[in-house]
């Protein structure tokens, strides 16, 4: 499995403790170094049944800045709102496991961790 973190959030030290406490087996990704692309995060949406504004950090300045509030949720929008995610990848919700199943959970809580570790 793989996840998508950043090292100074909370949520996302907090889901590594529990992976390493279950000796799962992962690989660490600081998206806000290594950005997905449009093309990587289409795939993560597809894999966690969400849309980009599900996964969006829309308190963040950046969105405030990106008037992401008023964009609309749309299909029609969908590719506006992946781009605006991988032009600024501190807006994508975290932490994001992608299980080996081909599935993902965004992992904010110790229970969607441990779904993770279920699949």
């Amino acid at each position: 499995m793989e996840i998508w973190i950043n090292p100074a959030c909370s949520k996302c030290r907090s889901a590594l403790t529990l992976l390493d406490a279950e000796g799962a087996a992962y690989t660490v990704r600081r998206y806000l170094e290594d950005v997905p692309s449009p093309d990587e995060i289409r795939a993560v949406l597809d894999r966690l049944g969400l849309e980009p504004w599900d996964i969006t950090r829309t308190q963040e300045a950046e969105a405030k800045e990106l008037g992401l509030k008023e964009w609309p949720r749309e299909a029609g929008s969908r590719d506006r709102w992946i781009e605006a995610l991988a032009g600024h990848p501190k807006l994508i919700q975290r932490p994001i496991i992608t299980a080996d199943d081909g599935t993902a959970v965004v992992a904010r809580t110790d229970e969607a961790v441990r779904d993770a570790l279920g699949r």
